[in-house]
C-alpha cells in the first residue's frame, strides 16, 4: 500500500500497550483515521489515552468489544484472543484483522530502500536468547542488525526508523504469527514445540499451527530441530519458495544438511560443498556461554539461520563469544560453600524447567509459582535421579508435591507454606541446608511468578539477593 492508500483509511487498532500505541502513531502519521479500542479503563490506560488524543487519535476505553462504525481495518495487539467479540464482528462485516508484525511486513521498504530481510526465530522456549545469538553474530560479520519482535524491541520501528540496516533478528510468538498471514522470511526457525497458551490457541493443534506460519514463502532456509519431528512435520507442511532448504539442528552428530555437534565442536554439514563427505566447523561448545544442552541447541540454530544468510564460520565463533545472556537465564549468581546457585527464573513452564533441569546434576530444585493448567509428572521422572532434594514454593506447589510423591518418593522435599516474597530467602536457606559440596541449587520454578511477585524478574533478583545474603555470611 502507497501513502495514498492510507489517506482517510478508518482503522481501529485493538488495545494500547507496547504494540497498540507505536501501531497508532505510526497509521495516524500516514494519514489513516484512528480510532484506539481498550478493554481496561485505569488510571495508565488514561494516561496513555490521553496522549494519543493528543495528537488527533480517538481512543475508546472499556470497550474493546464493539466494531467502530465503518472500519476498514483491525491492527490488533498479540494478546488479544482471536474469540475476542471485535473479531467476530470484524469477520461478520468482511474486515481483515492484522497483528503489528503483519502492519510492519506490509510496511517495508515504504522509505523507496530494499527491505531489509528477516531472519525469524519461534518455538516455545529459547526464542530471545537465540535471536540475541542470531544478532550477536551478524554483527561479528559486520553486519547491520538489530534483534527484534516479541523481545521486546518493535518491528515498526526497526522497519520505519531512519536506520539502515542489513539484516533483522526477528523473535515471533505465536500470537504474533497468528495474525502475520503475509510474512514471508528468509530463513526461518522454530526451536520447540510444548503446551502453552492453550487458553489463547484454543488446543495444542490450533498452537503449532500458528508456530508453524513461520516457515510459509521461506526463500532459503527452514530450520527445524531434529530431537522433534513435530518442527520437521511443519516444514514438510509449508508452501516455500522453490530452492528453499530443511536445515536441521542436532546435540548429536549432525547427518547431511545438519549442524550439531562431535567431539565439544559445533559443525555445520549443511552449508558446506560437500554434505556427504565435508563437516564444517563453527565453534567449541565452550563458546556458548552456558554451555548448557538447551543453550547449545540455540547456539546451533542460531548458527543456521546465520549461515542461512551467508556468514563465515569465524563470524559465529565470534558472535557466540561474544554474546551474553540475559539475566535470569540459567544465571549463575554465586558458589557457596563449594555450592553453585543458579538464577533460571525465566523457566516459567515445564518444558523450560525440564531443559534447565537436564543441564546439571546432582540439584536441590526451588519450584513452584502460578501452575497455568500445567502437570509436572513428566517433568519430575525425568528429573528424579538427579534431585538431592527440593524446595517448594508458590501458590500451586503442591501439584509438585504431589506429583514428587509419585515419581520420588525418596527425595527429601521442603514445603514453604507461604506465598510473601520474602519466602525466597527461607527457601535459598532451606536449599542450603539440603546441598552438598559440589551440587547445584537450581531456581527453575516451572510455574509463573505473579503469585508472589510482579514477574520473573522480580522472583529472580529475590533470590540472587537471598544467595549473596547466604554468601556475605558464610564470607
Amino acid at each position: 500500500m502507497s501513502n495514498q492508500d492510507w489517506q482517510g483509511k478508518r482503522v481501529t487498532v485493538a488495545g494500547l500497550g507496547v504494540s497498540g500505541i507505536p501501531a497508532a502513531k505510526v497509521l495516524h502519521g500516514l494519514g489513516a483515521v484512528v480510532t484506539v479500542v481498550n478493554d481496561g479503563d485505569d488510571e495508565r490506560s488514561r494516561t496513555q489515552a490521553a496522549e494519543l488524543e493528543a495528537q488527533g487519535i480517538t481512543v475508546r476505553l472499556g470497550d474493546g468489544a464493539t466494531l467502530p462504525e465503518s472500519t476498514e481495518l483491525i491492527v490488533t495487539t498479540p494478546g488479544w484472543k482471536p474469540d475476542k467479540p471485535l473479531f467476530t464482528a470484524a469477520a461478520e462485516a468482511g474486515v481483515p484483522v492484522w497483528g503489528d508484525v503483519e502492519l510492519a511486513w506490509r510496511l517495508r521498504g515504504r522509505d523507496g530502500r530494499e527491505p531489509a530481510p528477516w531472519l525469524a526465530v519461534t518455538g516455545t522456549n529459547g526464542k530471545t536468547t537465540t535471536v540475541r545469538m542470531l544478532a550477536s553474530i551478524l554483527e561479528a560479520a559486520g553486519l547491520r542488525t538489530a534483534a527484534v519482535g516479541n523481545i521486546g524491541v518493535s518491528l515498526l520501528d526497526a522497519v520505519l526508523g531512519d536506520e539502515k540496516y542489513d539484516v533483522l533478528a526477528v523473535e515471533l510468538s505465536s500470537y504474533q504469527l497468528h495474525w502475520a498471514p503475509s510474512l514471508r522470511a528468509h530463513s526461518a526457525a522454530v526451536l520447540n514445540l510444548a503446551p502453552d497458551h492453550l487458553d489463547w490457541h484454543g488446543s495444542m493443534e490450533a498452537y503449532v499451527a500458528d508456530k508453524g506460519r513461520i516457515y510459509e514463502g521461506n526463500r532459503v532456509a527452514c530450520v527445524y530441530n531434529a530431537a522433534e519431528k513435530a518442527t520437521e512435520d511443519l516444514v514438510r507442511e509449508a508452501d516455500v519458495e522453490e530452492g528453499c532448504r530443511a536445515i536441521g539442528f542436532t546435540l548429536a552428530t549432525p547427518g547431511p544438511s545438519q549442524l550439531g555437534v562431535v567431539d565439544g565442536i559445533l559443525v555445520d554439514r549443511a552449508f558446506v560443498t560437500n554434505r556427504q563427505k565435508q563437516a564444517q566447523e563453527l565453534a567449541e561448545v565452550a563458546d556458548v556461554n552456558p554451555p548448557a544442552p538447551h543453550n547449545i541447541a540455540n547456539a546451533l540454530a542460531a548458527a543456521a539461520l546465520a549461515r542461512a544468510f551467508g556468514v563465515e564460520p569465524a563470524a559465529v565463533r565470534d558472535g557466540l563469544r561474544a554474546f551474553r545472556p540475559d539475566p535470569h537465564r540459567i544465571e549463575h549468581v554465586a558458589d557457596v560453600a563449594q555450592v553453585a546457585y543458579i538464577d533460571d527464573s525465566k523457566a516459567t513452564n515445564t518444558h523450560a524447567a525440564e531443559a534447565s533441569l537436564a543441564a546439571y546434576d546432582p540439584i536441590v530444585w526451588i519450584a513452584g509459582g502460578l501452575a497455568k493448567g500445567a502437570t509436572f509428572d513428566g517433568l519430575v521422572t525425568g528429573a528424579a535421579g538427579r534431585l538431592r532434594g527440593v524446595v517448594l514454593i508458590g501458590r500451586d506447589r503442591a501439584l509438585i508435591r504431589e506429583a514428587l510423591a509419585r515419581h520420588a518418593p525418596e527425595v527429601p522435599v521442603v514445603d514453604l507454606d507461604r506465598t510473601d516474597t520474602g519466602a525466597m530467602s527461607e527457601a535459598v536457606r532451606e536449599a542450603a541446608r539440603l546441598a552438598r559440596p559440589g551440587d547445584t541449587v537450581l531456581m527453575a520454578p516451572a510455574c509463573a511468578s505473579m503469585d508472589m511477585f510482579v514477574n520473573y524478574n522480580k522472583r529472580g533478583e529475590a533470590f540472587a539477593d537471598a544467595v549473596r545474603a547466604l554468601a556475605a555470611e558464610s564470607a
